[in-house]
């Protein structure tokens, strides 16, 4: 539970603020505990299907409202109550939205149960929780220099607690946003790859066809040639001598030429 899990918290709020304090944030603790632990099937279906709840959701100790340092055995406990709250055969008027808050679970549980994927939600959690404490530095610096007291919200372990879930959903956002325009690109790049082999696929078609038609019409070609070279070699008559060209007439600009005269004989 959320009480079990913020023990270390609890004590080092009691040692810093005094009983006072302490009991103050211990009746908190207990109130946020018992409203998780009252809610309904279809409370929890609504709260996994927030609106944005496509990034909400890829915070997997949110999904499963649990201490990103709850121990396995306890997550595991966390996930089988929740997702029999909204498995969608215990929701049959809301089967879709309950598989869609049943899959985030699932999904969710699936992410913290591998070693890896567990280590690397774990890093994003830890730099949320050393951005939240440089954001609270830089608020301590900025009051100190407008000379107001140097106390700031996040002081509150539950408030910051707040932040670093806050920065944390952020970061996962963030990181999902990555992968897709990583994602996205290797596709386009894809795209063009194979929109380039296509063409160069085409294009060795087009090579190919033209080969094969200029193969078949090599016969072709070869008896048109020889046909054309028969006819320039000299044309023959029927008796296989060579036709003998007729000489044109030469033109004359008067249209007669009268004869030419016999010499005299004496």
């Amino acid at each position: 539970t959320k009480l079990i899990l913020l023990d270390s918290l609890l004590q080092e709020n009691k040692m810093a603020s005094g009983s006072q304090g302490f009991d103050s944030f211990y009746q908190e603790l207990k109130q946020v505990e018992a409203q998780d632990s009252t809610l309904t099937s279809s409370q929890q279906i609504d709260r996994l299907l927030k609106p944005g709840y496509t990034y909400r959701n890829l915070n997997p100790f949110e999904v499963l409202q649990v201490d990103p340092d709850l121990k396995l055995d306890d997550i595991k406990k966390k996930f089988r109550r929740l997702s029999i709250l909204v498995h969608p055969d215990k929701n049959p008027n809301d089967q879709e939205r309950a598989q869609t808050a049943f899959d985030a679970v699932k999904r969710a549980w699936s992410t913290l149960e591998d070693v890896g994927t567990r280590k690397a939600a774990m890093e994003v959690v830890e730099e949320a929780r050393g951005r939240t404490k440089i954001n609270m530095e830089e608020k301590r610096r900025r009051l100190k220099r407008e000379g107001k007291p140097c106390a700031v919200e996040e002081d509150d372990p539950i408030k910051f607690k707040i932040a670093v879930n806050i920065l944390t959903m952020k970061l996962f956002a963030d990181l999902e946003r990555k992968r897709q325009m990583n994602e996205d690109k290797i596709s386009a790049d894809a795209k063009k790859k194979r929109e380039k082999e296509l063409e160069e696929e085409e294009k060795k078609e087009k090579i190919k066809e033209f080969e094969k038609n200029w193969e078949e019409s090599r016969q072709g070609r070869v008896d048109s040639w020889m046909s054309f070279t028969k006819n320039i070699g000299g044309r023959k008559d029927k008796e296989g001598g060579k036709i003998k060209e007729k000489k044109s007439k030469k033109f004359s600009p008067i249209g007669f030429r009268p004869p030419k005269p016999k010499p005299e004989s004496r």
